[in-house]
């Protein structure tokens, strides 16, 4: 099976200056994503899709393939994830280097050094064993959301959803979320994503899981990071 891994790593982060490419823990942080796909063995070629020579060459020392630079238009705030990675499919599909056709098309965030490989393999698994359309990782909240309140111009509270108040939090359905991590797509349905009919959600562990988005964000991933390390080699 062709499938090829994406990583969007844009050059242009606001929150976190030079994000992609900021040391953690002795490597620059897109360096876990590229260096964990490849290790997976599961890909036929791993691609990363940005805007920024400086991010290019970072990937390229690294193992990654940068084929072309990313379009300026396609690598603002605005733009979401997946159309770099659609863009990065369109561009490869026919360049030469692929020894078939393209089937799966795998998005990895550049920013998701708590990743486990062993998920990601799993992940793949399933994907074709169920021969699905789509599948990504997701986490579970660490609070009930049906609990979730609202502030008002006066910090009084109201529940979102009164009748659950009461309620065990046991007794409430989970509830999951995107962990930005890694999504699988069938390339015969990446074009038009309304064709997707059959989805999948794979939990992975919380503690597995930071999305890097500000300086908190990244200094917390360290330290779970750190965390996670320890235990592994105590």
């Amino acid at each position: 099976m062709n499938n090829i891994c994406v990583i969007p790593a844009r050059g242009g982060s606001t929150r976190i200056p030079k994000k992609n490419i900021k040391d953690f823990w002795g490597k620059p942080l897109i360096a876990y994503s590229i260096e964990k796909a490849l290790e997976s063995k599961i890909f036929s070629r791993v691609i990363v899709s940005t805007d920024d020579e400086e991010i290019a060459r970072v990937a390229k020392e690294y193992g990654a393939q940068v084929p072309f630079l990313r379009d300026k238009a396609i690598a603002d705030n605005h733009t979401s994830s997946f159309v770099p990675v659609l863009d990065a499919y369109q561009r490869v599909k026919d360049d030469g280097q692929n020894q078939s056709p393209i089937e799966v098309v795998t998005c990895i965030y550049a920013t998701a050094p708590l990743m486990e490989i062993s998920d990601l393999k799993h992940g793949f698994e399933i994907f074709q064993e169920k021969n699905l359309d789509y599948l990504y990782s997701c986490t579970e909240f660490p609070f009930p959301i049906q609990r979730a309140v609202y502030l008002d111009q006066d910090h009084t509270p109201h529940c979102f959803m009164p009748d659950c108040f009461p309620m065990r939090s046991q007794d409430l359905v989970k509830a999951y979320q995107d962990a930005a991590q890694f999504y699988f797509y069938k390339a015969s349905i990446i074009e038009d994503l309304s064709q997707i009919k059959k989805a999948y959600a794979l939990p992975i562990d919380r503690h597995h899981v930071v999305d890097i988005d500000t300086p908190e964000d990244f200094l917390l991933a360290k330290a779970l990071y750190k965390a996670l390390e320890d235990l592994k080699n105590a």
